[in-house]
């Protein structure tokens, strides 16, 4: 059977359950919300209107939460039976109903998943057993829309691809040095002059080519909390990622005081350059405050257990040279390079006290040494493996995501016709074998794994498919699946198929052949 992520377990049994107009859709407690989402992804395609029993008096699709399952298959392990007369969704959470509604989906032919009536099909299960519990509890995709934002209505159908995957979090990239993309109510002009930028770069960034066309959004409170909402109705954990306090060459073109004496008297713009940036907050209690008051509004917005403040990339250049940064560092006992650590453990704390988890790059690692992370806090590891050994040492649970296996927008071949990318190749291949637990750590130490799609050279949402997909496909199977037995060509030969839902649904893939 042509499931994508591969389950635990299936066993394939003769016959089929037809769906039909008379069909019945049951929901006991704590089912309901996954009733509504079968109805939801059904109903465009076949039509169907999957009426409660009593209602319908046709077959019966049951879903139902058992909570004495909790030990074998956790908050999102899932068990579906299909037999000639009825289909059983069992549960131990409601979560795990969501995960196994998807299962059901692919069961049927791929024509369900258009958004148009599909005629002429027979809607059919296959008759089996399928158990499937994930292996990792964070299953995640990265999508920045900083360096380009996105409209709204992609953000929800990346939703819909990612529940569709069984990935359980979006990291939403917000903040860069190239554009603010979350409304703050008290601080006005960080989407009145942070979101836009006067030009942007139109090559490889040696080229240093500029289209000379202003770029610029973003997304309102009401906005993010409707995706935050319509995520959280899929099974997905939207998580805000706000880079503090490099990456913030935006943040002080609306607010130059923020660079403090850094660089007092030079005009500050939004910065059309990807790359590496030195305009960094002002390491002191005024730049604490802004972030404190920005991830005030991020909190009311995002209920995400975890916050990302991201703590990469901070060059220390302008702090060395500032009379302030100098006697902050001298106050603190500490040398300026240790002031990195210090504004992380302070935002760190902050984040802590109110009951939520900092996540950041495993930069953060080197900055925390003059300040130790909270219990609680989670490291990204994308330098490498040596991140996620230092994180798991300090008894921090991580995530991981090595830019050389989990960055999507690398190239996914070489050759004519592949788009511009960034950094080197990354195939579907090398993807889908990736193995997220170094081999010095134990599962319990690593939280999951996610692919990152920074966007760069990926201006549009087709664009962000292409690079994402198909390769997102193949690392849901490695955050999901057992790596027993794992085989790139048995992968391929669900993959095929699974594409042709892909197709239904409107994804701008790479083919597996190439650009044509």
């Amino acid at each position: 059977m042509e499931l994508v992520p591969r389950p635990s377990s299936v066993h394939r049994r003769p016959g089929c359950f037809p769906l039909t107009p008379t069909t019945a859709l049951t929901a006991g407690e704590g089912a309901r919300e996954a009733a509504a989402l079968l109805r939801d992804l059904l109903r465009p395609a076949t039509g169907l209107p999957l009426a409660p029993a009593g209602v319908a008096r046709g077959g019966t699709i049951a879903l139902a939460v058992d909570g004495r399952a909790a030990g074998e298959l956790g908050a999102e392990g899932y068990l579906l039976d299909v037999a000639p007369e009825r289909v059983l969704l069992t549960a131990a959470a409601p979560t795990g109903l969501l995960r196994g509604v998807q299962t059901l989906r692919q069961l049927l032919p791929a024509e369900a998943w258009g958004d148009r009536p599909a005629r002429g099909v027979r809607w059919e299960l296959p008759c089996a057993s399928v158990r499937d519990v994930p292996r990792f509890r964070w299953r995640g995709a990265h999508l920045d829309v900083a360096r380009w934002w996105m409209p709204t209505s992609f953000l929800f159908r990346y939703v819909d691809l990612l529940a569709a995957h069984k990935l359980n979090v979006l990291h939403l990239h917000l903040t860069d040095d190239q554009g603010w993309r979350m409304e703050i109510d008290r601080y006005p002009l960080l989407t009145e002059v942070g979101a836009w930028r006067s030009r942007s770069m139109a090559g490889a960034l040696a080229e240093e080519r500029y289209d000379d066309v202003p770029h610029g959004g973003h997304y309102t409170r009401r906005e993010l909390r409707e995706l935050v909402a319509y995520a959280e109705r899929r099974g997905v954990t939207v998580v805000p990622e706000i880079d503090l306090p490099g990456h913030t060459q935006a943040a002080i073109a609306a607010y130059p005081e923020l660079g403090g004496d850094t660089g007092a008297g030079e005009r500050v713009e939004v910065s059309s350059r990807w790359g590496v940036h030195d305009r960094i907050l002002a390491p002191g209690e005024a730049s604490l405050d802004f972030c404190r008051g920005v991830l005030e509004e991020v909190l009311d917005v995002f209920p995400s257990p975890f916050v990302h403040i991201g703590g990469d990339e901070v060059p220390t250049t302008r702090w060395q040279s500032s009379p302030a940064a100098r006697r902050t560092a001298r106050e603190l006992g500490i040398g300026v390079d240790g002031l990195h650590g210090w504004f992380t453990g302070e935002l760190d704390a902050w984040l802590h006290a109110r009951g939520r988890r900092t996540v950041g790059w495993d930069d953060v690692l080197v900055a925390g040494r003059a300040r130790p992370l909270s219990e609680g806090a989670t490291v990204m590891s994308w330098l490498g493996t040596e991140g996620a050994l230092a994180a798991a040492a300090a008894g921090h649970e991580v995530i991981m995501t090595p830019y050389d296996w989990t960055y999507l927008d690398y190239g996914q071949a070489e050759g004519p016709g592949e788009p511009l990318s960034m950094g080197h190749v990354t195939t579907l291949e090398k993807v889908h074998s990736y193995e997220p637990v170094p081999e010095s750590l134990t599962e319990d130490q690593v939280l999951g794994t996610q692919g990152q799609v920074w966007t760069e050279y990926l201006p549009t949402p087709e664009r962000v498919e292409y690079a994402a997909f198909p390769r997102l496909c193949a690392l849901a199977e490695v955050a999901w699946s057992s790596p027993d037995g794992r085989d790139h060509g048995e992968f391929l030969g669900r993959l095929r198929p699974h594409l042709a839902r892909l197709d239904r649904m409107g994804v701008r893939y790479r083919p597996l052949d190439g650009p044509s």
